[in-house]
């Protein structure tokens, strides 16, 4: 027998659809619309003079945020109708605005940790080599063309550290001078060999000098203990305060990892650092991170896993070769005398190569780059165009490359080949720039000025200035190029509606002042709408390592 209270359950449900199709027959007839709730900034800029690297447009005044993403770009009136009760307003008077910098190439953990450490940045002279080294003070790498180019030896240190082993790389990353502690601790004499990709500097006589180069430097480099895990998230700290200081809102970080150092170093940092900054909530800025290619199966499967973007702070990027050293440190490959490449014959195969693989395996939108590409033989720079290889430049080295490059290269071919910008951008490549730090400053304006200029202040003329360019130009290449040079365009980049809204306020208010001579400073950053640039003090301190019973003193 049929149980009545499902008969009842079955009538009643029936009776309801039929209820709920009447009134909504009833509803479509009738003039009743239902509207959805109006979309409000959260805050807006106005009175301003803003730079959106948006060529559908290109300049604005006003633009409203939402949710730490921008809303609306343009005119102020334009922005009315998403103003509410609850928006907050802010009138900057005129003052120049511009997307956050982006960086294309620094280390960002190894610049932090040298603003913890003994550094030699702006060393000049051979008394003040040693003397800071004596004092153990702060300041960046060494680098042996501001005081004429001799390359130090063991016997300069050896008398001011007759008991400790110490390692001292120079600000390239590509060289390294060791005291006579610390070479008879890694067993280096007059026998060692030079290993795969690397040179033991030594005497007429074979006595080794001190001066390890690339992988030869893994000899004395293993046996500094590891920083901790503590010091490398302090460093991240410290290094994301001084970027937000100079407009920095995102970089590409290629990691702690040289030749002659363990592979394993920037995956370490992935997880030990960066992840945990993720997930603690104390990232400050975003990273697109590059890792050693020795690692790139370990990248496709994380990638595989979690895909390129593990939050809107970290991105994976790629990884990165080196095929050659560098002009300071006399390892650069040129014809007449390095994926990462100082001199003209390293960049000439490394496009040979990238054009192999583009003609075996097809055109698609790889963005392949070459990182530096400082020194170019003639005809070069339109290959990188007519290939759509991504130059990644440092407009900075210019400043430090001058003396040396003249000198080690001649005047002429120093002057025709080296940091071509205006050829690459005529022969339609794309320029991302960056900073190399902490091997120079980290510093988007300085680069942009520098790019603009090609000279310091202290020039009396430009080196080249046929290869100037605008500061549209040099604009773009630190922001919409350097996060296209990375696949984060649809991201960040430039000041267009739906990208997230990280953006720099300038110190000055006349465009034509700062077009002219590209002088302003960073007034405040801004990460997804929320100011980010207040700079803790940073304590300066000099780190001392424990090596078997040992001091070992070390500038990483």
């Amino acid at each position: 027998m049929k149980n009545p209270y499902y008969s009842f359950l079955w009538v009643s449900a029936s009776l309801a659809i039929l209820l709920l199709a009447l009134s909504l027959s009833y509803f479509s007839k009738s003039q009743w619309t239902f509207s959805p709730m109006p979309i409000t900034a959260d805050f807006i800029l106005t009175n301003a003079l803003i730079f959106t690297s948006d060529e559908t447009i290109p300049f604005a005044d006003s633009m409203a945020l939402r949710r730490g993403t921008l809303l609306r770009v343009g005119n102020y009136s334009s922005l009315k109708a998403v103003v509410g009760s609850g928006t907050k307003e802010l009138n900057l008077n005129g003052k120049i605005v511009v997307p956050g910098f982006i960086d294309s190439h620094v280390h960002l953990i190894s610049g932090g940790l040298q603003l913890m450490q003994l550094q030699f940045r702006g060393v000049n002279k051979k008394d003040e080599f040693v003397r800071r080294i004596a004092e153990a003070v702060q300041s960046g790498g060494w680098n042996n063309d501001l005081w004429g180019g001799d390359l130090p030896t063991a016997s300069w240190i050896d008398d001011i550290t007759p008991n400790n082993p110490v390692w001292l790389p120079r600000t390239d990353g590509h060289m390294g001078l060791a005291n006579s502690v610390a070479l008879k601790l890694a067993g280096i004499n007059n026998s060692s060999k030079d290993p795969d990709g690397g040179t033991i500097m030594r005497t007429a006589s074979g006595v080794p000098t001190g001066l390890l180069i690339d992988s030869a430097m893994k000899l004395v480099v293993s046996y500094v203990p590891e920083l901790s895990i503590d010091q490398r998230r302090e460093a991240l700290q410290r290094a994301s305060s001084l970027a937000l200081m100079k407009g920095v809102t995102t970089v590409v970080d290629f990691g702690r990892y040289f030749p002659g150092t363990s592979v394993d170093r920037p995956w370490e940092d992935f997880s030990d650092v960066y992840q945990w900054a993720d997930s603690s909530g104390k990232m400050r800025i975003r990273v697109c991170l590059f890792f050693p290619l020795e690692t790139w199966s370990r990248l496709r499967d994380v990638v595989n896993k979690v895909g390129h973007s593990i939050s809107k702070w970290i991105y994976l990027g790629g990884v990165k070769a080196f095929a050659d050293g560098s002009l300071g440190s006399n390892s650069a490959m040129f014809y007449e005398v390095a994926i990462h490449a100082i001199g003209d014959k390293t960049n000439d195969r490394i496009l040979d190569m990238y054009a192999s693989v583009i003609s075996k395996n097809g055109i698609r939108d790889r963005r392949f780059r070459i990182e530096h590409a400082q020194h170019l033989a003639p005809g070069t720079a339109d290959r990188f165009g007519e290939l759509g290889i991504i130059a990644s430049v440092q407009p900075d080295h210019l400043l430090d490359d001058f003396e040396s490059a003249t000198k080690k290269l001649g005047f002429d071919r120093a002057q025709k080949g080296s940091y071509l910008f205006g050829s690459l951008l005529s022969g339609n490549a794309t320029l991302a720039f960056g900073s190399d730090w902490p091997v120079a400053n980290i510093n988007p304006l300085g680069g942009v000025r520098t790019a603009m200029t090609r000279k310091s202040p202290a020039w009396e003329n430009a080196w080249n200035p046929y290869e100037s360019i605008s500061v549209h130009d040099a604009l773009k290449a630190h922001t919409i190029s350097a996060a296209r040079a990375c696949f984060l365009d649809k991201d960040i980049g430039s000041l267009s509606p739906g990208k997230l809204a990280d953006f720099v306020v300038l110190s000055t208010d006349s465009w034509d002042e700062f077009a002219s001579v590209g002088s302003a400073s960073v007034e405040a950053t801004y990460v997804a709408g929320i100011q980010e640039n207040k700079v803790k003090s940073m304590i300066i301190n000099v780190v001392l390592y424990i090596l078997v019973e040992k001091q070992f003193t070390c500038s990483l």
